[in-house]
């Protein structure tokens, strides 16, 4: 059994494997993630709820998908009735990208500027491709990389005859470039990531991140985050009525007793306190 790992670290992004098999069972798996590269995936049974910023999307038993790389998500897993949430996701790296970029003489036509989440049309040659991975999900080994890389490549051929559009993403080796700071932060504060994950994603060095932060919203970027997210809370448990033990992971809070001791502090009561009657 393998699962998604989770949210990781920058340096840690090259080792992330290229064909992943998740599997959950009782009760739905929540949590986040960093999409270092894109994904094409499929959803074998259960269903699932995926954040990008402040977007949903549902995706259900026999769903195939795409995301596109550097995206910060949020999802929930949902198992059926007596049984398993089961998903393949296939990552394409850049290294394996851009060989095949150089091989097929493809590259980028027109910047990409739409979702960054796709259900794709159902299509033979997605059902007949993870039918042909079946045999290893249950291995009691890992895939050889031999045989991920030719998987891989497979893939990424299958997008392109498929959908042609998807060259314009695939194909994209451009670093994030500078975006509008305040209105990302405003959208993505909740993720719990470090900052200079949010400086990379919104193309900046950390310590033009933290000078262009602290103009905008007159804050340090921790101090701000703080606040945001105790606010955010604040609202979730006394106009929503949620419990503070639901709302903690919410608003980007690792730890419930931390939690709890922001909350008092910066409102005078403890989360419990401002639940309605």
């Amino acid at each position: 059994m393998k699962e998604w790992i989770p949210m990781p670290r920058r340096e840690e992004d090259k080792k992330l494997p290229h064909i992943l098999y998740s599997c959950y069972s009782q009760k739905s798996s929540e949590g986040e993630q960093f999409i270092a590269e894109h994904v094409f995936g499929y959803c074998i049974s259960g269903g699932s709820e995926v954040y990008l910023g402040e977007k949903s999307y549902l995706f259900k038993e026999g769903d195939f998908r795409f995301f596109k790389k550097n995206q910060l998500s949020r999802y929930t897993k949902y198992p059926p009735p007596g049984g398993e949430y089961r998903s393949i996701s296939i990552i394409m790296d850049q290294d394996t990208l851009r060989s095949l970029s150089g091989e097929l003489q493809l590259s980028v036509d027109y910047p990409y500027a739409g979702e960054g989440g796709l259900l794709l049309q159902p299509n033979p040659l997605f059902k007949n491709y993870f039918e042909s991975l079946t045999p290893y999900l249950n291995a009691t080994h890992d895939i050889s990389p031999s045989l991920t890389n030719i998987k891989v490549k497979e893939a990424i051929m299958i997008l392109l005859e498929t959908n042609p559009v998807l060259k314009d993403i695939l194909f994209d080796f451009s670093e994030p470039g500078k975006i509008d700071l305040e209105a990302y932060m405003n959208e993505h504060y909740k993720f719990n990531v470090h900052l200079d994950r949010f400086a990379y994603l919104t193309g900046r060095s950390l310590a033009t991140f933290k000078r262009d932060f602290e103009k905008i919203f007159h804050l340090s970027p921790s101090r701000w985050l703080q606040q945001r997210r105790l606010k955010e809370a604040h609202y979730l448990i006394k106009e929503k009525g949620k419990r503070p033990s639901d709302v903690y992971l919410e608003v980007g809070f690792e730890d419930l007793s931390h939690f709890s001791f922001a909350f008092k502090k910066s409102f005078g009561v403890a989360p419990s306190s401002v639940l309605p009657a």
